[in-house]
């Protein structure tokens, strides 16, 4: 079996997370009830407000930052840093709990791939001494 490096292995993971939330989104925007619902400046019962809108960028960012940081930070800070970003980042998910089926679905994926970052980060001991990328 080929070895993946952790970073490489992690990088990836965060982008197939924010891929899944983004096209979970777009696929909202597809349903008329959701999109009249947005039109009112209400989401689910709550004010869409520039605060509001703000936090959610913020969220967002964290698994677009740890994209790139994944692979630039030392493996000891690398741990700690996706350690907590998958903690916030899946903690705050949780707070807007599904509302229909693809809700579900998209939630489900992003969650193991949550659990596939955690399974990274438990099995990766030390830096092997590879490169990160290498074209053999």
């Amino acid at each position: 079996m080929d070895f993946i490096h952790p970073k490489l292995k992690l990088s990836a993971l965060w982008l197939f997370i924010l891929l899944n939330v983004i096209f979970r989104d777009i696929h909202q925007f597809t349903m008329k009830s959701h999109l009249e619902m947005l039109l009112t400046g209400y989401y689910n019962g709550m004010e869409v407000t520039e605060m509001l809108m703000l936090v959610g960028g913020i969220v967002l960012e964290i698994p677009i930052a740890m994209v790139l940081f994944s692979l630039l930070l030392k493996r000891r800070i690398n741990r700690s840093v996706n350690l907590i970003a998958v903690i916030i980042t899946a903690g705050l998910f949780l707070v807007e709990p599904p509302s229909d089926l693809d809700d579900w679905f998209f939630k489900i994926v992003e969650f193991l791939g949550f659990i596939a970052i955690l399974w990274t980060l438990r099995n990766w001991k030390h830096d092997e001494g590879t490169p990160v990328l290498s074209l053999r």
